[in-house]
């Protein structure tokens, strides 16, 4: 006779946390430290950079791993094997308190795969934020939807969340019908994007909701521009307080996906993720449109040059800047030059004092000497 011991819960929630990496909520690591790695506190904390740029370390786990969908790119798609299993609410509410009493984490991120149905699965997820709730916890949750999930679902989840998000996962619908034959764009994508931006909206029954989404890079065939002019679209139509981007990790995904045929390295996908993200900046926090962007004959970001600095080499027009006489937006426009720097110097001109050399703004480092062939005093 075999007797198959069940895993305990802590043993569940070990495996969770790990399979939850393929569904990320941070932004690109810059540091040794940050994203992508878990905290010396256990398997299932990770730093986080939230959408409004704070940072917190967040308990982040699948409440399952089953999932009913195909999608092509997910090591968790339907029919993969692999050790499948699910928590119930109850637990991860157990766990999450233990860990926040302990004052090893501030908030929960939560996620799940596709349990029967897209409802069922969110019966289950907001279950764990009510919970919480009614527990007296007033901190940070960030409930992930589920792609097709009612009206009446993202509602409750709306009502107990700090935010909610769901995943975009591509541009287009052409481009998405590469990534699962299962799921519609428009129908469970896209409606519920445009559902949860007029419910968190102003004025909204909830708004300051924190709204955001991620694409998967590299997956599916899909140009850098498509996903720019589309993120462009979501900031400008749908409001969105951030917009993710998760590098496609290869050798995980079935055989046949755009992303697995290709010459192009996991380093240059990373890069390339990288780039977005320095995109994805310009448009938000420098005044740039989408139609500023460089791109290349194909359609791509360059991955030796960053954006901001390849948008200035094709405008000489718009350069050398005085450093004494521009505005912030103009200085903005400066490679290597960040809000930072841009604040110093009108702070600076503010108090009278004329600038006449890098010196005069800081030890010149790698950033301040890219500017220097960009500005005059």
């Amino acid at each position: 006779m075999f007797i198959q011991k069940q895993p305990s819960v802590l043993e569940k929630l070990s495996l969770l946390s790990r399979d939850s990496q393929y569904d990320l909520a941070c932004a690109c690591a810059t540091a040794k430290d940050e994203h992508r790695r878990r905290s010396k506190h256990g398997t299932w904390v990770y730093p986080v950079t939230l959408p409004n740029g704070g940072t917190s370390y967040l308990f982040k786990t699948l409440l399952s791993n089953e999932c009913v969908n195909d999608c092509k790119y997910c090591p968790l798609r339907s029919g993969t094997n692999t050790q499948r299993c699910r928590l119930e609410p109850r637990d991860v509410v157990k766990t999450f308190d233990d860990y926040y009493r302990a004052r090893k984490v501030q908030g929960l991120f939560l996620s799940s795969g596709v349990i029967g149905t897209p409802d069922k699965t969110m019966e289950k997820v907001n279950s764990v934020g009510k919970l919480l709730r009614k527990n007296r916890f007033y901190g940070y949750i960030h409930l992930k939807v589920i792609p097709g999930s009612s009206e009446a679902a993202i509602r409750e989840a709306l009502s107990v969340a700090n935010a909610v998000s769901i995943n975009i996962e591509s541009a287009t619908d052409k481009h998405f019908n590469d990534l699962s034959e299962r799921k519609n764009y428009t129908r469970d994508i896209l409606r519920p994007l445009s559902l949860i931006s007029r419910l968190t909206a102003k004025g909204a029954p909830f708004e300051g909701v924190k709204h955001t989404t991620q694409f998967i890079v590299g997956a599916s065939a899909e140009p850098d521009k498509d996903i720019i002019c589309r993120s462009w679209d979501l900031y400008r139509r749908l409001g969105l307080n951030r917009i993710y981007f998760s590098a496609y990790q290869r050798g995980l995904g079935e055989k046949s996906l755009p992303g697995e045929n290709t010459a192009v390295n996991n380093s240059d996908i990373l890069m390339r993720e990288h780039r977005l993200y320095q995109t994805d900046w310009l448009m938000r926090k420098y005044g740039f449109s989408s139609s500023e962007i460089p791109f290349n004959e194909n359609g791509n970001l360059s991955l030796e040059t960053d954006p901001k600095e390849l948008w200035a080499r094709r405008h000489p027009e718009y350069f050398p800047v005085n450093i004494n006489k521009a505005g912030k937006f103009q200085l903005l426009r400066v490679p290597g030059m960040g809000h930072v720097m841009a604040q110093r110097i009108i702070s600076l001109r503010t108090r009278g004092i004329r600038l006449r050399r890098i010196e005069d703004l800081a030890r010149p480092g790698k950033l301040l000497k890219k500017a220097a062939g960009y500005i005059i005093f």
